[in-house]
């Protein structure tokens, strides 16, 4: 499938879909140090999973990938990938100027939601940066999307900002499944909870994407919050964590505990090793720490096909 890639970051999404066989035609970011390290890992080249950038073989299997369908009557207006990430605030990108495309993915920001929960489904999105998603969706008619946010949302404003964006949605003419999946089940040792929103156009056939796993019984309410085994940074966000079993010093000296490195943080979210340099530390963690998990999105997309 061709597919948008909205909010890219440094391409966890595109990293996942490529391995699967998908074709980028556009990608946005306003992120300067984003598009230093997504044009590092995609513009030469279209990384597919063939191969890590650092020669390594890929850890997913070539038997993974899917068929690539072609869109009818692609035409790139005004945008090409080829480019590298596009850093235009996506609130001035116009809609007509964006390739079609049969998926969008993105890791929407839920900031500036403040009107959200009057009832008025596509008008009280208008402002944010989620209005950009729902304009492109209403102009384009992708046949998916994959939308990935917080766990939070579900209880932001007491669940009626994401009333407000599920009808939205369906306003649209998208039917919609989500749940809330912990990157800890998917091969990397994190403790990191989102929810993915994935949409089908009304009147296709629907793919079975959820549940994967167990179902979260609490999905729809607040939840108590699960004490971690990991012990978060105070400077570098979420992503930076020190594993106190890993780090434990052993007779009666006392615990050590250390921030973790960019490379290891790459690992976390799975990335292929020294994905992220080119840039500064400071901007590695923050990336990685707005980054999705390589490796969720990778069993959620793969189940868009039916797969």
């Amino acid at each position: 499938m061709k597919y948008v890639s909205l909010f890219a970051g440094i391409g966890g999404f595109d990293l996942a879909l490529n391995r699967l066989g998908h074709e980028c035609v556009y990608a946005n970011d306003f992120d300067k140090y984003c598009k230093i390290v997504y044009d590092k890992n995609f513009k030469s080249r279209r990384f597919k999973g063939k191969a890590r950038p650092n020669g390594r073989q890929d850890i997913f299997n070539e038997r993974d990938k899917s068929n690539t369908r072609g869109t009818k009557g692609q035409q790139q207006q005004g945008v090409n990938i080829d480019n590298g990430l596009d850093t235009t605030p996506i609130q001035e990108v116009p809609t007509d100027s964006i390739p079609d495309h049969d998926l969008l993915v993105g890791g929407f920001p839920c900031q500036a939601f403040s009107i959200a929960g009057k009832r008025r489904g596509f008008d009280d999105t208008r402002g944010t940066l989620f209005f950009d998603i729902a304009r492109i969706l209403k102009a384009k008619q992708p046949r998916f999307f994959l939308l990935e946010n917080v766990k939070g949302l579900l209880s932001h404003n007491n669940g009626r900002t994401f009333k407000t964006i599920i009808s939205t949605l369906v306003e649209l003419g998208y039917d919609l499944q989500w749940q809330v999946l912990n990157s800890k089940n998917f091969g990397v040792p994190q403790n990191r909870e989102r929810v993915f929103i994935v949409g089908h156009i009304r009147g296709e056939p629907r793919p079975k994407v959820f549940p994967i796993g167990e179902i979260d019984s609490g999905i729809y309410k607040q939840e108590k919050d699960i004490q971690s085994e990991i012990q978060p940074t105070r400077k570098t966000g979420n992503i930076t964590y020190a594993n106190k079993s890993l780090l434990e010093t052993r007779g009666d000296r006392p615990l050590s505990i250390r921030r973790l490195t960019p490379l290891e943080c790459e690992r976390l979210q799975g990335f292929p090793d020294s994905w992220t340099e080119g840039v500064s530390d400071t901007q590695r963690y923050k990336m990685l720490g707005n980054a999705v998990t390589v490796n969720v999105i990778y069993e959620v997309a793969k189940r868009l096909n039916g797969r």
